[in-house]
């Protein structure tokens, strides 16, 4: 018999946590970086750069996602 936890074993709350709980803390940096740029008084151009770097992180998690369907490893 399994060990779970409300009825999720294991591996469903890590699926559960790398997919949802990720996602939650990307939305979270989008806010961040808002809340950044506006109360440095970034501009338009500040603003764009903040979020082309800070956006590189969220690309690469996504990217990871993408190639891991592609290869049929999930």
């Amino acid at each position: 018999m399994e060990n779970t936890v409300f009825g999720f074993t294991e591996e469903q709350i890590t699926e559960i946590g790398l997919t949802w709980g990720i996602g939650g803390f990307i939305l979270l940096m989008v806010f961040i970086i808002i809340s950044v740029a506006r109360e440095s008084r970034a501009g338009r151009f500040g603003t764009f750069v903040l979020f082309f770097v800070l956006a590189f992180g969220i690309f690469g998690f996504l990217l990871k996602q993408v190639i891991q369907w592609w290869l049929g490893l999930e």
